[in-house]
């Protein structure tokens, strides 16, 4: 009988060579990637919301993520790396996608109407996501893990009491959009056939801006004359949020547990409220402040110990195909004691 071949969607989920040991990275390394990580990223949120006074949404993040993509590649083929397989790059499209089109570009869309302060807790929500993602593709979820998600959305609850999130429900509904793209992507970084160091960070930067091209063009959005603010807030998002702080998130998600890059998310709002209020003009209410006190709080439930295993037979890549396709056979140890651990 003949074997039919399998699909190119299948393929890309083949199990890979085992990552290098968690332990082999010098851990004044990590914990330099996770400071800027979490401050950089924290400040990212005021500087967005400065770009687009002069900047429409998706074209900012072409703008950004093309230009530190370029730049990413170029060092990384100066420093004789290879170019990417043709399904590395699909790879990093897909996975692209998810981080800079939905993760980042709805981020921009709801800063138009959202506080940055608010806006960052709203994305914070991403590790009670991939719990979510977790319970859907047959992870085993704790009762801790469930009671955090529905602490989560209390908080968001909460912070709607204020007023903010009720005058501007698209805004709202982009700031939670995102961080369930972001997850997906994380889930799917840790399982696709990247390239490595740099170039992976490249390769889903530059594949991503060529996206959020298409969107910007597809949405006619109009460029007028920009300030010398928004022009500064662009440079500082591209060479440190994107530069800076892409490379560092995707060191973190390649030499530690998934629960442990992802924690950032404790420190982004605190940062990000903290520049809103000092710099920005901006007013935190008490309600919106009792519902972002709660909703870090369910972050901090569901973080304790990472997000819920995935069984064996089903790796995490799953996550970014078809739910009806079942992947069987376990990846490698390594790789599926990190998958294991959750995370974004």
């Amino acid at each position: 009988m003949r074997v039919r071949e399998p699909s190119a969607t299948l393929s890309l989920l083949r199990p890979l060579p085992r990552l290098p040991s968690r332990s082999s990275a010098p851990r004044w390394l990590l914990v330099a990637s996770f400071a800027v990580v979490a401050v950089v990223w924290g400040s990212t949120y005021l500087a967005i919301r400065v770009a687009l006074e002069s900047y429409p949404p998706f074209f900012l993040g072409s703008v950004r993520f093309i230009a530190a993509g370029l730049v990413l590649i170029a060092v990384a083929r100066l420093r004789g790396e290879r170019m990417p397989t043709a399904r590395e790059w699909a790879a990093g499209a897909l996975t692209g996608l998810l981080f800079f089109v939905v993760g980042n570009g709805l981020v921009n869309v709801a800063e138009r109407s959202v506080s940055s302060g608010l806006a960052s807790v709203l994305v914070a929500t991403m590790p009670l996501w991939m719990t979510v993602y977790g319970r859907l593709f047959g992870a085993r979820v704790t009762g801790r893990e469930l009671s955090g998600v529905l602490l989560g959305l209390a908080g968001v609850v909460v912070m709607n009491f204020g007023g903010e999130l009720r005058a501007s429900p698209g805004g709202v509904a982009c700031a939670l959009l995102a961080p369930m793209g972001w997850a997906l992507g994380s889930v799917a970084s840790r399982r696709l056939p990247l390239p490595t160091g740099i170039l992976r960070t490249g390769v889903q930067m530059l594949t991503g801006g060529l996206a959020m091209q298409v969107v910007s063009t597809a949405m006619h959005e109009h460029l007028g004359p920009a300030s010398a603010r928004a022009v500064g807030a662009m440079a500082y998002l591209t060479v440190f949020g994107s530069l800076l702080g892409f490379t560092a998130f995707s060191y973190l998600l390649e030499h530690t547990r998934p629960a442990v890059a992802t924690s950032y998310a404790y420190v982004n709002p605190v940062i990000a409220v903290l520049l809103g209020v000092m710099l920005g003009g901006e007013t935190l209410g008490r309600a919106s402040a009792a519902g972002a006190a709660v909703v870090l709080a369910a972050v901090v439930l569901v973080q304790k110990r990472g997000s819920p295993a995935l069984p064996r037979d089903e790796p995490a890549a799953a996550g970014v195909s078809s739910p009806h396709v079942r992947v069987r056979g376990a990846g490698p140890p390594g790789r599926q004691e990190n998958l294991r651990e959750g995370g974004a």
